[in-house]
């Protein structure tokens, strides 16, 4: 199953791609890809994931223009998170999981989608977000009908626990935007942390947030240690609020658990 979820995550992420060009500039996600440069039709076998690139040698078969690095490493990286998902989450014979892993594939493709975009761009795309949003919402509210991890408790329910990780998320988030006039972080991560809530629940939202700010930290530290960066210079956040969210996904309940045999 880690090859097929592996193979699926190719071919989503070449998708997503498309998703994060053509959303930028506006245009509809129908039609076949073309080369931003000269904007020829790409052919089938130049379109296959990662394969077409390295045989290309990143470059348009038709005008020779050079193909970013980045469209090959969100295929890999869409693939290998599916694949880790599909692995964790999917049990062929047990239909009580074909709709958590259907949750977590769906919404990591979001993540992604918004990871890649605030890095190009420095803002989160809100059509993929609150799409987003209302797809977590629906899936809570589906989980816990499906009663497959529902006990009966507020605690053990998809929807009170997400809606409670994204309401502690957003207001942290929306103080720290607000007070610092969007200087440490940006409104658009204060909605973020709401999808990421609505994902992770509570209290994995704290794990979640905890990577976030870790990874972030050790990312600008080496950036100003080789100078490409400054202590005021901005550093989109997003792309390490989802690492900490998919780490959270995948080995959330190992960690928690890991850290409390220490209490």
């Amino acid at each position: 199953m880690f090859i097929i979820f592996l193979i699926l995550g190719l071919i989503i992420g070449s998708f997503l791609n498309v998703v994060v060009y053509r959303i930028n500039l506006a245009e509809t996600l129908l039609g076949r890809s073309h080369c931003p440069k000269c904007q020829k039709t790409i052919r089938w076998y130049d379109n296959v994931p990662v394969l077409s690139f390295v045989l290309l040698k990143f470059r348009c078969r038709d005008c020779g223009e050079k193909i970013s690095w980045l469209y090959p490493a969100v295929e890999l990286l869409t693939g290998i998170v599916f694949a880790m998902l599909g692995a964790k989450f999917f049990v062929l014979t047990d239909s009580s999981t074909w709709l958590i892993t259907g949750y977590y594939l769906v919404t990591a493709a979001a993540l992604i989608v918004i990871l890649v975009y605030d890095f190009l761009y420095l803002e989160i795309p809100g059509i993929v977000l609150w799409l987003g949003v209302g797809f977590a919402v629906f899936c809570n509210l589906a989980l816990d009908g499906q009663g497959a991890h529902f006990t009966g408790s507020l605690s053990s329910s998809a929807t009170y626990s997400g809606t409670l990780a994204a309401m502690v998320a957003f207001i942290f988030f929306f103080l720290l935007s607000f007070l610092s006039k969007e200087k440490l972080l940006g409104m658009g991560d204060a909605y973020l942390v709401i999808f990421l809530g609505l994902i992770l629940g509570w209290p994995k939202i704290l794990l979640g947030l905890f990577l976030a700010f870790a990874i972030g930290a050790i990312y600008g530290i080496i950036l100003i240690a080789l100078k490409k960066k400054k202590l005021k210079s901005q550093v989109p956040f997003a792309p390490f609020l989802v690492a900490g969210t998919i780490i959270a996904m995948l080995y959330g309940t190992a960690i928690i658990a890991w850290y409390l045999k220490f209490f």
